[in-house]
């Protein structure tokens, strides 16, 4: 059964790449009686602007209004990933392979739910992880949210 996320993934994801925007990713979240749909957007030469978001959150603002997927009230807000960038994809997930990535799970492993460490390897739908100089295989289908670690030098 599809997420709500999917299917604004699947809604949205045409709008946004019109405006030349990559739709990074997608957040439901709800807190108390306010309910925020949250837009990653991202640009491939270049970062992400102002205007972009704006563009972006006019263009989505319509297409939301004449579909009208969610039944409750929401807030709308978009923006770039940013450094601490969120990961929704496998195929993101292979782009960091080598780099440092914070993970928080769904069902805990070794009584822990949350992961840091540097992304090995990725096959099939597990991810290797390694914690402390010691691998972690993690599932895919696991894990809840995940951010890249940013690194300052």
């Amino acid at each position: 059964m599809a997420t709500l996320e999917d299917k604004l993934q699947e809604l949205l994801q045409p709008s946004v790449e019109d405006l030349g925007c990559e739709l990074w990713g997608i957040e439901c979240q709800r807190s108390g009686r306010f309910f925020t749909v949250r837009l990653y957007i991202d640009k491939k030469d270049g970062g992400v602007t102002v205007d972009d978001c704006a563009d972006v959150s006019r263009q989505v603002s319509a297409v939301l209004d004449v579909e009208d997927p969610i039944a409750d009230k929401y807030n709308l807000e978009v923006s770039s990933p940013g450094l601490n960038r969120p990961l929704f994809t496998l195929k993101q997930f292979e782009n960091y392979i080598g780099q440092d990535i914070s993970v928080h799970l769904r069902v805990p492993m070794f009584d822990r739910r949350k992961w840091q460490g540097k992304l090995e390897k990725i096959e099939n739908d597990m991810l290797t992880l390694i914690v402390d100089n010691q691998p972690q295989v993690l599932v895919f289908g696991n894990i809840q949210k995940a951010n890249v670690v940013p690194k300052f030098n």
